[in-house]
């Protein structure tokens, strides 16, 4: 690795340190989270979280862009920790590419870095918003996202060319699920009611796919863990609500265990 390759992630989290007293309305809502989420009950405390966490955005992006230069074919998994994984959801995701599954995940740790990485154990299918700039998206399909990953934007939803690609190609449909749903289920995330999009659950209860719950967090440059339980699988009349429910509640498991790589800046709870 060159020295930008290599403190890629210090540059980032350095910068963000810089511009963090000038982001009040972000401090603000940040430690209100975190406070409100009870990850700690002292404002000193939280808003050192709050600043770990926005550095760590940062510096994630920004070593996420070197990731294709750095992490090769012949090494990929040794980029990986899975000591604290369960083997079956690090079975189905790393060595299961006859299997399509649901990858469920929320804004923690390194989800755009570890898009690239996963790509090498099969096709990616990724949700999200799509760049306006045609310029922009084109250069992060070049330089940042690698082979077999699609890019589908949140705002045209599940297509049937989708979900066909999806089950031909294997593909892991990766799915952040903590963003604000106006129309989705009043569920709780964190211990707070939020709004909760249950299209993981229609998924897979359609077509009866496993779900891998959890993240990938930063441990070292360019190695990141597994964190999470369990594969879970729901049949054709399960309960829904219920279903998305146990999501959230993997989910913030994993939050809780690293609270510091979580996106507390964003307005996730709107409802309390």
């Amino acid at each position: 690795m060159n020295f930008i390759q290599k403190h890629a992630y210090d540059i980032g989290s350095w910068f963000a340190a810089c511009l963090w007293p000038f982001f009040f309305r972000r401090r603000r809502i940040s430690v209100d989270n975190i406070v409100k989420c009870g990850i700690t009950s002292d404002a000193k405390e939280a808003g050192r979280i709050a600043k770990k966490a926005w550095r760590h955005l940062a510096g994630h992006i920004a070593e996420a862009l070197f990731v294709p230069g750095v992490v090769k074919k012949e090494s990929w998994r040794e980029h990986l920790d899975l000591s604290e994984a369960d083997p079956e959801a690090a079975r189905l995701l790393l060595d299961a590419p006859d299997t399509p599954i649901l990858l469920v995940s929320a804004h923690h740790g390194v989800w755009e870095a570890a898009t690239n990485i996963l790509s090498f154990a099969r096709p990616m299918i990724a949700i999200a918003r799509v760049m306006n700039n045609r310029f922009v998206a084109r250069l992060m399909k070049k330089y940042h996202f690698r082979g077999p990953v699609t890019v589908i934007d949140k705002n045209h939803g599940f297509t049937p060319d989708i979900l066909r690609q999806w089950t031909e190609t294997k593909a892991a449909m990766t799915i952040l699920m903590d963003q604000h749903a106006s129309k989705g289920a009043m569920l709780s995330f964190l211990g707070r009611p939020a709004k909760t999009f249950t299209s993981a659950t229609r998924l897979a209860m359609r077509y009866g796919h496993p779900i891998v719950v959890g993240s990938f967090v930063r441990v070292a440059p360019y190695r990141y863990r597994l964190v999470g339980g369990a594969p879970l699988r729901f049949a054709k009349d399960a309960d829904r609500v219920a279903a998305t429910q146990l999501l959230n509640d993997r989910l913030s498991e994993a939050i809780r265990r690293y609270p510091e790589q979580y996106l507390w800046s964003h307005r996730r709870w709107r409802h309390d």
